[in-house]
């Protein structure tokens, strides 16, 4: 998703910020992954279109519509839809009232944006809720910052978003299922703070 300032300027978006975070577990992943013959680039391709398809047809699910797969292989949509169905399943005990579902947004203040997946109330709550959807086999530290990042957009839009939790909902039964809540946000915002003003000046002495 491009995001753009009121004056034009295009704005990095949360994930790639935390681009410049360093992650340990990769190089080991992808070593592993060449050992026994599989191109890691197109591995992550792969695995980016089923979590795109699984993002989709959650919101679309929430939106009461149905969902395009025809972009897709047969392997893709199986896999999309075993992530769905573990959403399903830990609907079953959170009655969802969505607020926002996929919504992209934009500081003006720090000139970065990002996609809310969802905000809502959670059973019969008054308290926004901030859900992100992972569709990995694991929740890594960056995951938390960014969450954090998202919460203060939805602070600028004026949401007053009281709990953050991840879900992961893995594309195989060996993946698993995970609800996450996130604590220490305002250190995590601050985390972040760090990382933008790094990517800034990265950007600046190129």
């Amino acid at each position: 998703t491009p995001y753009k300032l009121l004056d034009g300027t295009l704005a990095p978006g949360v994930t790639t910020i935390l681009g410049i975070l360093n992650k340990p577990a990769l190089v080991p992943w992808a070593n592993k992954l060449g050992l026994q013959g599989i191109d890691s680039t197109k591995y992550v391709d792969e695995k980016a279109a089923i979590g795109t398809l699984a993002h989709q047809m959650i919101a679309d699910y929430l939106r009461g519509i149905e969902t395009d797969m025809s972009e897709y292989s047969r392997l893709q949509i199986d896999q999309a839809e075993n992530a769905v169905l573990s959403f399903f399943e830990w609907e079953k005990a959170h009655h969802l009232k969505p607020v926002l579902i996929e919504e992209p947004m934009v500081s003006e203040r720090f000139g970065f944006g990002g996609t809310l997946d969802l905000l809502a109330t959670i059973n019969g709550e008054t308290d926004l809720t901030l859900i992100d959807f992972k569709t990995s086999r694991g929740i890594f530290p960056e995951m938390l910052i960014q969450v954090a990042a998202y919460r203060q957009l939805a602070f600028e839009h004026e949401l007053d978003v009281r709990k953050v939790r991840i879900l992961r909902i893995g594309r195989t039964e060996d993946e698993g299922f995970e609800d996450k809540p996130v604590n220490n946000l305002d250190k995590r915002w601050e985390i972040f703070q760090h990382c933008l003003a790094i990517y800034n000046l990265q950007r600046e002495v190129k």
